[in-house]
């Protein structure tokens, strides 16, 4: 796991940005996997600049998002499918038909959960998956407890994710209790993943993931896991890091392609 500090909130979307864009000018029909709320809403925000510079073309790529609240309609415009479609795509430039989000409103959810994952399956899978953190330490809607092998499926959110993300609601009694989220099993099998979180109340939860133990109370500490995984988190965040120093250090010394092949 790469672990980049940055030195204010502004330069975690920066960076961030700065990855996904070279993936994408590479390949340009990449498919995204997209996380919304507060932490990577920077992200996308400096993508679309660097769209509007003429640098970037997303027309041609595809995204996924990560998770979708059950039985609100798309038209809510807190649903992620509003979210994604107003919030990323449109700014980006990106095909309506290209974006994927989970359906939290059909009424076989098993069945709706395996389209998901075979529509994944038939782009090719997730070139980067860009996620945030919750407080408790969630990725997707995976709450503390989840399964590590967890496929897409429904979940009952807790008490805390729904307090947290009553800022997007008229108010914590309209929060839904259920989502459809992409398991951390799912989450996994994307080629590269990419986390960002800003600000101390996820000191604690960076931490936990990054040098704890992989353990389902800590859902994030699955990146561990996977062979491609990168944390941009700013000094708040990371004020909780044993190893901030290590960090600060590998990436101003990070060696270029010809020296590590």
């Amino acid at each position: 796991m790469e672990v980049i500090i940055a030195e204010t909130p502004t330069d975690v979307g920066r960076i961030a940005a700065q990855i996904i864009a070279s993936i994408v000018s590479a390949k340009p029909a990449a498919v995204l996997g997209f996380a919304t709320g507060s932490s990577p809403s920077g992200i996308y925000s400096d993508l679309a600049d660097i769209r509007q510079s003429g640098d970037l073309d997303l027309s041609n790529a595809r995204g996924f998002a990560l998770d979708e609240y059950v039985g609100i309609p798309t038209s809510h415009p807190a649903s992620y499918a509003a979210v994604v479609q107003r919030d990323i795509a449109a700014p980006l430039g990106m095909r309506q038909g290209n974006i994927t989000v989970p359906d939290g409103r059909r009424a076989d959810h098993d069945k709706g959960c395996r389209d998901f994952e075979e529509a994944m399956s038939l782009a090719g899978g997730i070139d980067i998956q860009i996620l945030g953190i919750g407080t408790n330490g969630h990725i997707g809607f995976n709450e503390p407890t989840s399964s590590l092998a967890s496929r897409t499926r429904i979940k009952t959110l807790t008490v805390q994710t729904r307090t947290d993300n009553a800022r997007f609601f008229a108010g914590a009694d309209e929060v839904p209790t259920h989502c459809i989220t992409q398991g951390l099993g799912t989450i996994l099998e994307a080629k590269r993943l990419l986390l960002v979180a800003q600000g101390g109340q996820k000191a604690r939860a960076i931490a936990a993931a990054g040098e704890g133990p992989v353990s389902s109370m800590w859902p994030a500490s699955v990146l561990q896991l996977h062979p491609c995984a990168t944390v941009i988190v700013d000094e708040d965040a990371a004020r909780h890091l044993e190893l901030a120093d290590y960090y600060r250090h590998a990436f101003q010394n990070k060696p270029t392609q010809a020296v590590s092949t």
